[in-house]
């Protein structure tokens, strides 16, 4: 939508007030830094945003995606073995999730929406588990998707991936415990000139105990069950952990 700058003397609270502030607004004119109705609808945009996350909206997304990983058959039980190194009785498969298009689209949707005032240039995952996830958020923010991948055991970006200088990015995820994988992100992020300006994730089974140094957001907080292989009553039991993921242990 478009305006046509008027006199600076006739800038009247009437005529602001009839600016759709939620719109995209720009000055027919031109923008101008010292213009002061480039300035004013500038700051109208951003004073009435809507708020995109109240707890209700977070409460039924979290409800929402539960149903999915039980409809798609990807919450399991047994005895796992995750990247952590960590045993678990319960597993998030989010590749039985991200098969269907459509789930991972509404995934990507709502993790970019949590992080739609950042402006974010780049969005980045650790192969493999994330990188459906970073292309769907990537693509609902209108920005890059790229990953990384283990090169002599470090994460690190390959295949011509480049982050400029500067560059805002986002790093994303499926499933978070201990944030291991996550944190190596970020380093390689950071060590490629990038500037991480938070973490979101699928699922965080860690109960929002993970610090990453960070903003972190995640679509779906649980608090699930995890062991030191010397303390898993699995274990004792002598039921074998399976190592599920996409590589030698997951999550």
């Amino acid at each position: 939508m478009s305006f046509a700058r008027p006199p600076l003397q006739t800038l009247s609270l009437a005529f602001l007030r009839s600016i759709p502030a939620p719109a995209i607004v720009r000055c027919m004119s031109g923008p101008t830094d010292g213009c002061l109705l480039c300035v004013v609808l500038s700051s109208l945009v951003v004073r009435n945003k809507p708020e995109m996350h109240s707890s209700k909206e977070t409460d039924e997304t979290s409800r929402r995606l539960l149903a999915i990983f039980r409809q798609t058959g990807a919450l399991l039980e047994g005895h796992f073995q995750l990247t952590s190194g960590l045993h678990s009785p319960r597993y998030l498969q989010c590749a039985l999730v991200l098969q269907h298009p459509r789930h991972a689209e509404w995934i990507g949707q709502a993790l970019g929406s949590c992080f739609c005032d950042e402006r974010v240039s780049a969005v980045v995952a650790p192969a493999i588990g994330g990188i459906i996830v970073a292309h769907e958020t990537a693509r609902a923010l209108g920005v890059r998707a790229l990953f990384t991948e283990r090169e002599s055991g470090e994460m690190t970006l390959r295949r011509g991936f480049r982050i400029d200088p500067g560059e805002r990015v986002l790093v994303v995820e499926d499933v978070v415990t201990t944030g291991g994988s996550t944190r190596e992100t970020i380093n390689a992020v950071s060590n490629a000139g990038g500037v991480v300006i938070g973490a979101g994730s699928v699922v965080d089974r860690s109960g929002g105990a993970v610090d990453l140094g960070v903003r972190r957001e995640a679509l779906l907080t649980l608090d699930v069950l995890a062991y030191e292989p010397a303390q898993c009553p699995l274990c004792k039991q002598g039921i074998p952990a399976i190592k599920p993921g996409s590589r030698k242990g997951s999550q």
